[in-house]
């Protein structure tokens, strides 16, 4: 069975709706289909958010609860830690003794997190040697990413060739997984949701929460009155309704999709059934979060047996590494 690697940064401790859509969701699907390992990388949390280590603990269980609650089974799965996974920083040094300094400054990412007010450390420019490493050290086939983090995988690729055309073949060579993720707006109608947007409906607010910024959503600011003609197309409203709206739910959401277009219903009633789709979507979610949430020894025993799996891995690659590059001496 081929292997998967995905993961996120501990820099929050809840999903957003746009993150399911994005990305939580193909993961539930993938791990029928892949061996899937999914990294909570709190070393790549550093590069930008290196002055908040105090929050990590909180994220880190966060992350791991919003991993549980929306369907991923660590029966399929291998949580792991990233920092604690020995040999992965051992293996990107000795990645970063093949690449080129020049490569790493052309990185699309690094302008645009520069621009975003990120600090110009080291750390910033060694991020795809780090997450190069730890694509191989686990030999992952698979890399599910949005097109903005397709550059990362092609570091990765190149890296892996790079050794395996000097020492032999260690790696396999990783593909980029790219399937068609949807980016939802957020809810004042910008192109993406964002938790620093203040923007964003997450999996973990209140029934009251999720009505009151559906209440606040952007619709159409062309429609003055509820009988004007309005906008269903790239109306965050309706964008909604087709996402998160059960099959029960679609011939409803035709139907408003009609009456808004002939200005025949009000922002008022469709945000209040989106209000209602949302919460219906989020009430299993929410259930199995509470369940987790009384087993707190029960989380942090999913993700250290994870871990303790992921250093073996690595452990394992690690070996053929030194080996492939005479470093074994006492071996």
């Amino acid at each position: 069975m081929k292997r998967i690697l995905t993961g996120d940064r501990p820099t929050s401790d809840s999903f957003h709706l746009g993150n399911y859509v994005g990305s939580l969701k193909n993961r539930v699907k993938l791990q029928d289909e892949y061996e899937t390992f999914i990294l909570v990388a709190d070393l790549h949390a550093l590069t930008t958010h290196f002055e908040k280590t105090a929050d990590l603990e909180k994220n880190i269980r966060g992350l791991m609860l919003g991993y549980l609650s929306v369907g991923l089974d660590p029966r399929k799965v291998t949580f792991c830690l990233q920092s604690q996974i020995t040999g992965t920083t051992e293996l990107a040094y000795i990645l970063s003794t093949l690449t080129q300094r020049a490569v790493l400054e052309r990185q699309p990412a690094l302008k645009e997190k520069l621009d975003q007010g990120a600090q110009d450390t080291l750390a910033l420019y060694y991020y795809p040697v780090l997450m190069a490493a730890d694509i191989l050290i686990p030999r992952a086939h698979l890399v599910p990413v949005g097109k903005d983090q397709k550059a990362h995988v092609e570091f990765a690729r190149d890296i892996a060739m790079k050794f395996n055309n000097l020492y032999g073949e260690v790696f396999p060579i990783p593909e980029p997984l790219i399937g068609e993720v949807p980016t939802l707006p957020g809810t004042d109608g910008q192109a993406k949701m964002g938790k620093s947007l203040n923007n964003a409906i997450f999996l973990t607010d209140s029934p009251q929460e999720v009505e009151k910024k559906v209440m606040g959503m952007y619709t159409d600011p062309k429609r003055i009155h509820q009988t004007d003609p309005g906008t269903v197309e790239g109306n965050p409203v309706f964008i909604y309704l087709d996402a998160f709206g059960s099959e029960s739910d679609k011939l409803q959401t035709t139907n408003y999709k009609l009456l808004y277009s002939k200005g025949q219903v009000g922002d008022i009633e469709v945000k209040k059934y989106l209000a209602k789709v949302l919460n219906n979507f989020l009430y299993s979610i929410r259930k199995k979060r509470a369940e987790y949430e009384k087993q707190p020894d029960l989380v942090d025993k999913i993700l250290k047996e994870g871990t303790e799996k992921a250093r073996q891995e690595a452990q394992s690659t690690l070996q053929e590494v030194k080996k492939a590059m005479k470093l074994d001496y006492f071996e």
